[in-house]
């Protein structure tokens, strides 16, 4: 009755209710289908229309994608021939029409005796349906043979990872005693309402859909609406963004301005992270009359500064562009800078962003509140000096290396002369395994491109972002990667930081990241806000290192995954296949590239002849000269052939070979893992380095901040006292000298001879008497004659006897050029 009408029946109470297949053990219970989603295409649910749209929802009366209209606006929309989708299906169809001319030619030879007398052609219709059918198969078509699915469909061997060594005890660790107090403890049961948030923000809570705070919330709201510092730390995707965003608009409704100032800074390190944070606040602003700025590199500079000009509340920037607008927007300032944040805060305070930094505060008012927040915080004040903080608060929800709570990791293990076999490693995972909402992460940008073509090829739905790409490209593609039109967003550690996208379900690490904190920020794109997700990491020898501290530090079960040899060896034969493939794609983007540069070139010189031309535009300034940026950036940048690497004698022949126009998969693979050793080395020597020696007010030092053990160790010496001591004071008395009390005790007053005070022209008198005015010049009050400073024997002058006497005689004493004349006579014109 229902099927006739076109209905579907609901459960009854008599009937049982399905079980939900477990998310932890999915992947394993279900056979490895290859090409699952388009079987599962062709096949489709009957039962339910795919257009099917809800014609009512609880979500506000703007669309989605409001926020980032402003963004979008900006973009620059450069001209582009073709994409590298075009490109890799252009190349895709050439080579599947070449194999299958050369079937053509093989068949024709053996059908040739069977079509004897047979003449008969089919109707032009059928004809028509079945070119349309062989199109559709040729979309269909699979790169492997139906012979392989049996090798292909071998499901993987999952193990528990053992743990060795000591387990890491979470009770006794030592404590950081250098913040001013720890607040990571909250009330639990503490809800949006109990906040004291005004009832704008409590209605766009409510329309975002939120409905209890995390436990970062419940800890930071509270201290933030205090205008305390503070330096929070809590693990991947458990809303950050909205535990500073919303104290800094309660804070900004509490108090409202009197002029067109910018009165908060948001620093982030990405530009997508900026645009991120930048939507959220505009949501979380919409029912309240507090602006919003967007600062960052790739979008337009001219509706960025008429923005700025306004004087927007809140401003969202990276270092770069902000130093450039406060150097050259005029009328734009940082000194009414009340609140200053900095997201990804342990990633804006190291060598890459120093110089921009040390400008930025030094631009920024000195009378403000700090906020940073990570999930891979410092736990040391002296690592955070470079932001001033006063008596800054502790927030550490999670420990630093802690990963999101519902993670599931998993390892690849590659044996030490197999490193070429992790491009077919991840080609094998992704096209049996996981072969949706997947994110691919690798070390250099260009294994990333590679990566993109080479699974292009192959036949997947594969994007990429990278710094190399233009912020249109990057937009799209992470568009695309959100609204499930691309199943693989290949990325380097640009996406690793902050990025909050729906729905990715895996994480796989090309190679194992420089660090454990690199490690976190990547795997944190999945199992975000509570939900479930995996992550899967290629482990080579030279990576065993960084594999041990994660399993270490990891509290749920670690996984290793085998896959079969057969498969990885049918992979590896395919990426051989492709190579040629690989190569013409490369040649096509190479092309395309240089005529753009020669018609970019065409333009300037046609304007140049027209005169149009803006002769008096004055050129931006930046805060460094050419040279010393050329400097900075050399000195920092992770090039191939560092100094630091030339005595090994390991990687010193591979440097040596690095030069080569077409690697291997195995150089290729090598290359990768030096990049990230290279970053671990530099990064493990400037944590060696020692810290620069601060003056500190004695007074700004807490009495809790002092350390109970102290005690325990012995008195200092008064050396070790004052050599260790570098406040103004000390440095102050280490350049006047010792005092009275310090001759005294030092015995320093016996080497003055005859016990007498200093005064001054002591140098040139000798004795004991006590100096007078005009010592220097004849005592006496006669007038100074030639030579009577530079008299010897060290003879007292007698200037108690007459004018006159003295001069001459046999038993007098000589004076100056007495032994000239013999006889003592005086000496007469």
């Amino acid at each position: 009755m229902l099927e006739q009408l076109g209905l579907i029946g609901t459960l009854r109470d008599e009937d049982e209710s399905p079980e939900e297949p477990d998310t932890e053990s999915d992947q394993e219970d279900q056979p490895i289908v290859l090409n699952r989603k388009k079987k599962l295409g062709v096949r489709g649910v009957k039962d339910f229309n795919a257009d099917f749209v809800f014609g009512e929802s609880d979500a506000p009366s703007r669309g989605d994608d409001w926020a980032m209209q402003d963004v979008m606006k900006q973009l620059k929309n450069k001209r582009t021939a073709t994409t590298l989708d075009q490109k890799i299906e252009k190349i895709r169809k050439k080579r599947k029409a070449e194999e299958k001319s050369v079937e053509v030619d093989a068949d024709e030879g053996k059908n040739q005796e069977e079509e004897d007398g047979e003449d008969v052609k089919p109707a032009e219709g059928e004809a028509d349906a079945d070119d349309e059918d062989e199109d559709e198969g040729e979309d269909d078509e699979d790169e492997f043979d139906s012979s392989d699915e049996v090798i292909l469909t071998k499901s993987d061997t999952l193990r528990d990872k053992e743990r060795r060594g000591k387990r890491r005890r979470l009770g006794n660790e030592p404590q950081p005693e250098s913040f001013y107090e720890d607040a990571s403890e909250y009330n639990e049961k503490l809800t949006f309402d109990n906040m004291n948030l005004s009832r704008p923000l409590l209605k766009a809570i409510t329309a975002l859909g939120f409905k209890q705070p995390t436990p970062i919330q419940k800890a930071c709201i509270p201290v933030g609406l205090l205008g305390k510092d503070l330096c929070a730390c809590a693990a991947t995707g458990t809303g950050k963004t909205a535990a500073f965003m919303l104290p800094v608009l309660e804070r900004l409704i509490y108090k409202p301005r009197t002029s067109q100032v910018t009165r908060v800074l948001c620093l982030v390190p990405t530009r997508e992270l900026g645009i991120q944070v930048h939507s959220v606040a505009r949501q979380l602003a919409q029912f309240t009359s507090i602006t919003t700025c967007l600062a960052v590199g790739g979008l337009d500079l001219k509706s960025q500064e008429a923005a700025l000009r306004a004087g927007p509340d809140v401003l969202i920037a990276t270092p770069g562009r902000l130093i450039d607008h406060l150097h050259n927007t005029p009328t734009f300032e940082l000194t009414h800078i009340e609140i200053l944040i900095l997201d990804e805060a342990d990633r804006m305070l190291d060598e890459y962003f120093e110089e921009q930094m040390k400008e930025v505060i030094r631009l920024c008012s000195y009378n403000r509140q700090t906020m940073l927040f990570s999930a891979t915080m410092t736990e040391e004040v002296k690592d955070l000096a470079a932001v001033s903080l006063k008596q800054p608060i502790r927030i550490f929800v999670n420990s630093n290396t802690d990963v999101a709570p519902f993670l599931r990791q998993e390892f690849v293990r590659i044996r030490q002369n197999r490193e070429g076999d992790r491009e077919a490693v991840v080609a094998a995972l992704l096209t049996r395994t996981f072969q949706d909402h997947v994110m691919c992460f690798t070390q250099t940008r260009k294994q990333a491109h590679r990566l993109h073509i080479l699974l292009g090829l192959m036949g997947l739905k594969v994007g990429e972002l990278h710094g190399e790409l233009s912020q249109n490209q990057r937009l799209e593609n992470l568009r695309r990667f959100k609204d499930d039109q691309i199943d693989i967003l290949v990325a380097t550690d640009v996406a690793a930081r902050g990025l909050d996208i729906d729905g990715v379900k895996t994480v796989i690490n090309f190679t194992m990241p420089s660090t454990t904190k690199h490690y976190v920020h990547r795997v944190g794109r999945t199992a975000r806000a509570g939900r479930s997700g995996r992550s899967v990491s290629l482990v080579g020898e030279s990576e065993r290192r960084t594999l041990k501290e994660v399993v270490k530090s990891a509290k749920n079960s670690v996984k290793a995954r085998v896959l079969p040899p057969d498969v990885i060896l049918k992979f590896r034969d395919l990426i051989t296949k492709l190579e040629k493939d690989v190569q013409a794609v490369i040649r096509l983007e190479r092309e395309e590239r240089e005529m753009a540069a020669s018609e970019a070139k065409l333009s300037v010189a046609q304007k140049r002849l027209a005169g149009s031309t803006d002769t008096d535009q004055l050129q931006r300034v930046w805060f460094q000269t050419q040279q010393e940026r050329k400097q900075s950036r050399v000195s920092k940048a992770l090039q191939e052939f560092d100094l630091a690497l030339r005595g090994k004698k390991k990687r010193q022949q591979f440097l040596k070979e690095g030069k080569k126009k077409d690697p291997t998969a195995e150089e290729r693979a090598q290359f990768e893992i030096l990049k990230a050793q290279m970053f671990a080395e530099r990064s493990a020597k400037r944590e060696r380095r020692p810290k620069r020696a601060r003056a500190m007010a004695e007074e700004e030092m807490p009495a809790k901040a002092a350390n109970p053990k102290a005690g325990k160790g012995g008195k200092k010496s008064v050396f070790d006292k004052e050599l260790t001591n570098t406040s103004n004071k000390a440095l102050k008395e280490y350049r006047a000298g010792p005092s009275f009390e310090d001759r005294k005790r030092l015995g320093l007053n016996k080497k003055r001879p005859g016990g007498s005070k200093p005064s001054f022209g002591d140098k040139k008198r000798p004795g004991g008497s006590k100096p007078s005015f005009g010592d220097n010049k004849r005592p006496g009050g006669s007038k100074p004659s030639f030579g009577d400073n530079k008299r010897p024997g060290g003879s007292r002058p007698d200037y108690r006897r007459p004018f006159g006497e003295g001069k001459g005689g046999g038993g007098s004493k000589r004076s100056f050029g007495d032994k000239k004349r013999p006889g003592g006579s005086r000496f007469k014109k």
